[in-house]
């Protein structure tokens, strides 16, 4: 492996590039943004002070190779003694870094493709409250437009990401008499599901898609651009409305965590995952779960709970 100095600046760029492309691209939050450049700036330290001599090995992405970041998995892991979670999500981060280096033509291959992350019990994701949906529906009915009480409607009665919001169509939406359906178009991870709408839901898009242009090519239009709504408007909409609320800290994650836990209770489990859009069923499986684990816990306090 070529060490030779005067190239780790470059290497550097490259990360600094990537950053700055992520950020203007504006799809993730800034804590994310954090996050990556924290993370590949751990892996670059790492990296240069993995030799056993004094001098410090400059780095490049070229010369990055898949048993390097196994052994820098295995540090972690083993050395560093560090939580599945966080060595994942700095793998994750590595994958994409290097995915969007081999698409910009920086390197030729994809050193992190063969990486397996560490396996995890996943836990299941806190549940909101009654009291914490309540409150929540009452932010979302007062001061808010007819346009963001509709989407905020629909994220907590259908799961949906904040992505898959900005992308729906009026075309995406069927709505009947007393029964409606929204269609989520495929995307590079999943293919294309349909999610049952209720009365609330239908109620609001009817009274909201009258007023739409018809010509609207988004069916959530910006109100500044009338183009394309963007997930930073949008978890900006959902943070103010959460801290009127009096529910500061929850996001639109816990919005589809609602979902995924209601529909648990009377759902089969291949029916809801293809309702989230999950590939995998295990991943569903975190709601079934945190219901089981609830209904002991009742069950240990003797307590009941009707259904």
């Amino acid at each position: 492996m070529d060490k030779g100095s005067g190239t780790s600046l470059q290497g550097e760029m490259v990360v600094q590039e990537f950053i700055y492309i992520l950020t203007i691209q504006g799809e993730l939050t800034p804590k994310t943004l954090k996050e990556y450049a924290s993370d590949l700036k751990h892996f670059t330290e790492w990296y240069k002070g993995k030799d056993i001599r004094s001098e410090e090995i400059s780095f490049r992405i070229e010369d990055v190779d898949t048993s390097t970041l196994v052994n820098y998995r295995e540090e972690s892991e083993k050395v560093l003694q560090l939580k599945p979670s966080t060595i994942n999500r700095r793998l994750i981060t590595l994958k994409r870094f290097f995915k969007w280096a081999v698409s910009e033509s920086k390197i030729n291959l994809d050193p992190s493709k063969p990486l397996k992350f560490i396996p995890e019990d996943k836990v299941s994701p806190r549940r909101m409250t009654t009291a914490e949906e309540q409150s929540f529906i009452l932010a979302v009915e007062n001061g808010n437009s007819l346009r963001d009480r509709t989407i905020l409607t629909l994220m907590f009665h259908t799961g949906l990401r904040t992505m898959e919001v900005c992308n729906l169509m009026p075309s995406d939406i069927e709505l009947g008499k007393r029964s409606g359906e929204l269609t989520v178009r495929a995307d590079k991870r999943n293919s294309q599901r349909k999610i049952p709408l209720n009365m609330t839901c239908i109620a609001l898009l009817k009274m909201y898609m009258e007023g739409l242009s018809p010509d609207s090519p988004y069916l959530f239009p910006s109100e500044k651009t009338s183009d394309r709504l963007t997930e930073r408007a949008l978890r900006h909409l959902i943070k103010k409305v959460m801290t009127t609320a009096g529910l500061e800290g929850l996001s639109s994650h816990d919005l589809r965590h609602r979902f995924g836990y209601a529909m648990a209770e009377h759902t089969p489990l291949h029916r809801l995952a293809e309702m989230m859009g999950h590939i995998n069923p295990d991943t569903t499986m975190i709601y079934v779960k945190g219901l089981n684990a609830n209904l002991s816990s009742s069950a240990e306090d003797g307590e009941s709970e009707p259904h």
